[in-house]
């Protein structure tokens, strides 16, 4: 079985998994990994991320053109920007999962980061969490906003929209999309009362033990 056969299998399934879950819904979110040439595998639009076809997934080539499959999502940009800001990225998840839209939706949001530091998994698979400013679905102008932040942290939140994900690979970057969500939860169940956080002397040694790339 050649590489990217094994990838596209494994896209699939990481698709059926996120629904199944329901941290995915109807055609939203789209993922996408990398291929060795320099290219990548993506859902394609109006897909269900439960029911994808590997045969069918869209291609892009290094160049970020698309050479194969269905048409790929009209959100491909923030994949785009993504491994082009982090040389490392490997995959890229971008979902509207309950919990971390509605904290996209809060106002007096700390732009900066927007989850203060609960847990210490949350610390060691998301970091910090900038928030990018809202644009309507499929504007390409939120990928000048989103690649601006994309150097420096490999997890976004997009306004009144959901996250954006990058990973070292496809499970690393769903394991942090997913704790991040969870963290969403935790917040929104912790509002209104009085709240613990990490210390940043408990976070800076997170930070160099599991430091993130």
């Amino acid at each position: 079985m050649s590489e990217e056969t094994k990838l596209r299998d494994k896209l699939c399934a990481c698709g059926a998994s996120l629904f199944r879950r329901g941290l995915t819904f109807g055609s939203t979110g789209n993922l996408s990994v990398a291929l060795p040439d320099g290219g990548w595998l993506m859902t394609p639009t109006n897909a269900s991320l439960g029911d994808l076809d590997p045969a069918r997934l869209s291609k892009i080539d290094a160049a970020g053109r698309h050479v194969g499959g269905d048409k790929p999502t009209k959100e491909a940009f923030l994949h785009r920007v993504m491994y082009g800001k982090r040389e490392e990225a490997r995959a890229v998840v971008h979902l509207h999962s309950t919990h971390s839209v509605a904290v996209s939706c809060l106002d007096g949001l700390d732009c900066a980061n927007c989850l203060p530091p609960i847990t210490a998994y949350y610390v060691m698979r998301v970091g910090r969490l900038p928030l990018a400013p809202y644009h309507a679905p499929g504007d390409e102008a939120l990928a000048a906003d989103v690649e601006k932040l994309a150097g420096e942290h490999h997890a976004i939140l997009l306004a009144n929209h959901g996250p954006v994900v990058a990973g070292t690979s496809l499970d690393a970057a769903m394991y942090a999309t997913e704790e991040l969500e969870e963290t969403a939860k935790l917040y929104l169940l912790l509002r209104g009362q009085r709240v613990r956080p990490l210390t940043c002397e408990q976070v800076e040694e997170l930070r160099e033990k599991h430091a993130l790339w």
